[in-house]
C-alpha cells in the first residue's frame, strides 16, 4: 500500500545543525528502506532560500502500522528530533505508474 510522507523540520537556529548531525544515519536507513522496496522516491523540502527544511517520502508497506513499526519508530530524523511534524497520507500512483 503506497504512502507518502511529508515531515518538516522543527523550527530554530539550530535546525539545519540537527540535521547535518543525523544526516549520515537517515540517509543510511534510506539505502536499507530503498533496496527492499520499502521507500520508492525521497527528496528533501527546501524553503525560498534554498535550504533545507522537511523531508518527502513516498514508500509501500502492507499498512501504516507497518510503516510506523519498521521504519518510523527508528528513523533517525525522528528519534534525533530533526523532524518536528510528519503528516502520513495513503496515496493512489496514477495508472500508467503500476
Amino acid at each position: 500500500m503506497p504512502f507518502m510522507v511529508i515531515a518538516f523540520d522543527k523550527p530554530g537556529p539550530d535546525s539545519l545543525n540537527r540535521r547535518k548531525t543525523f544526516r549520515q544515519a537517515h540517509l543510511q536507513l534510506g539505502k536499507q528502506m530503498y533496496e527492499a522496496g520499502r521507500w520508492l522516491y525521497a527528496a528533501g523540502i527546501l524553503n525560498e532560500a534554498g535550504d533545507l527544511v522537511g523531508s518527502m517520502i513516498v514508500c509501500d508497506f502492507p499498512s501504516r502500522e507497518q510503516l510506523e513499526q519498521e521504519w518510523l519508530c527508528k528513523e533517525p530524523y525522528l528519534t534525533g528530533q530533526v523532524w518536528d511534524k510528519v503528516d502520513i497520507y495513503r496515496v493512489h500512483p496514477a495508472p500508467f505508474m503500476s
